[in-house]
């Protein structure tokens, strides 16, 4: 009878437990290769960069002369939700393309779901000279990046630290 009733309480504890109902979401954007771009990437502009996963996207602001057309330039800039450098991920209702982000009509579907900006965290790139002498490859790199959703729950990831690679003239 004691057994019984030592498992009866220790099951009573077990289903009297409250999470908080903490949800973590996964941001997985290793798998996406393309770094992709509405305009050619510029060093003396603004640019806007941006990966796509089916129905989800992380997209990359970052202000003009951020990437710099110079070898061995390391550039860092920190992220916030209110800067000139900001990321941001998206959930759609279905399949997204680069149609949405570049059409000069905008797109009525897909339909954003759910839109989050970073509060935190910072861009890193680094610059090299291509064998070709006239090209620079640029490698993005995101590092302790903070998304907090509306209803305060925060999204982490760490598979979102190498954004990718861009090109320049």
């Amino acid at each position: 009878m004691k057994k019984i009733l030592s498992l009866l309480i220790l099951f009573s504890f077990i289903i009297a437990c409250d999470d908080g109902d903490l949800a973590i979401e996964t941001v997985d954007f290793d798998s996406v290769a393309t770094v992709q771009s509405c305009d050619n990437v510029s060093p003396t502009l603004a640019n806007v960069l941006f990966k796509i996963n089916t129905a989800e996207a992380l997209i990359l602001e970052l202000p003009a002369l951020a990437i710099k057309n110079e070898v061995g330039a390391n550039v860092e800039f920190n992220v916030s939700a209110s800067g000139t450098t900001r990321i941001t991920y998206r959930t759609f209702s279905d399949n997204v393309t680069t149609a949405y982000f570049c059409d000069d009509i905008p797109l009525t579907e897909p339909t954003v779901v759910n839109e989050i900006i970073a509060e935190t965290g910072q861009v890193f790139i680094t610059t090299v000279l291509d064998a070709d002498g006239e090209t620079y490859n640029h490698t993005i790199q995101l590092s302790g990046i903070s998304l907090v959703s509306s209803d305060d729950s925060r999204i982490t990831d760490l598979s979102i630290n190498n954004f990718g690679e861009v090109t320049t003239q």
